[in-house]
């Protein structure tokens, strides 16, 4: 909670993009028609990039992360009782969820929305295509931020970056520790769950390597996409049959309004990974 505190800061240098947006030309009528009418191509390169988007959208990490520090806060708050004990608990507590998930997924998307927007109208639009380093990247903060576009830049990628560290190391440590019924949980201590931070540990370091190798960064990020793309639609399918189950969920099962937005996401990512 102290790390977040400090970090949470940092990611507002994102919000750069969305004032970009504004000060360089961006034919907003063209945009806004293509954003309800997208021009569709099924080639390979066009349906890889689909995948890549979405996979940065519903990513499997997802399903592990926010679930996970649910059920961490139950234990570290002395008031607090896991629903199954405590029903009557449920509507304030899935509200609040409720709101947390839709801000938060509103807040990332229209970031990431500029982000694309951004650089459409500088970079590509100046026939920058294939950008290799986080600095080619950069250049698209320069109509607003100037001589400053790197270090705004650096700003937010080391602020999200960090950010991102306990979230993406961190799943993946719980998605091994339930399945080998480690203790898991960042409430406790290094010693009470040995496992799982060596987890962290390793995916870290893992991470940091790929600094000294040959690989291109920008390469590794939208190809992991993809490949999140691919690896989320077995685990949505699954999240939804388990939700949905009354023998696991009692009287918590899905809504069917949630149910049939669930299972339409997860045949839209199906249909994108059979394309592919």
């Amino acid at each position: 909670s102290r790390y977040v505190s400090v970090l949470k800061w940092l990611t507002l240098s994102l919000f750069a993009y969305v004032g970009v947006a504004f000060v360089v030309h961006i034919p907003w009528g063209t945009v806004g028609y293509n954003l309800v009418v997208p021009h569709i191509t099924f080639d390979g390169p066009y349906i890889t990039a689909v995948v890549a988007v979405l996979g940065t959208t519903i990513s499997p990490y997802l399903f592990f992360w926010q679930a996970e520090e649910e059920v961490e806060e139950v234990k570290e708050r002395p008031q607090a009782k896991p629903l199954k004990r405590a029903p009557e608990q449920a509507k304030p507590e899935f509200q609040r969820i409720q709101w947390d998930t839709y801000i938060g997924m509103l807040i990332s998307n229209v970031v990431a929305l500029f982000i694309i927007l951004t650089t459409a109208a500088t970079l590509n639009a100046h026939g920058v295509t294939d950008i290799q380093t986080s600095s080619q990247a950069a250049e698209a903060l320069r109509p607003i931020a100037g001589p400053f576009a790197f270090f705004i830049f650096a700003l937010g990628i080391i602020g999200t970056g960090l950010l991102a560290l306990p979230v993406l190391a961190g799943s993946s440590a719980y998605a091994l520790g339930e399945t080998f019924g480690w203790p898991v949980g960042l409430s406790r201590t290094a010693g009470r769950a040995k496992a799982f931070y060596g987890a962290i540990a390793v995916a870290t370091l893992l991470g940091i390597g790929l600094n000294f190798s040959p690989i291109d960064p920008i390469k590794a990020l939208f190809w992991s996409a993809v490949i999140n793309g691919v690896v989320a639609v077995p685990v949505m399918a699954l999240m939804m049959h388990l939700s949905s189950h009354r023998p696991a969920m009692g009287e918590f099962r899905l809504q069917i309004g949630l149910k049939i937005v669930g299972w339409l996401a997860t045949l839209v990512m199906v249909a994108a990974a059979i394309g592919l």
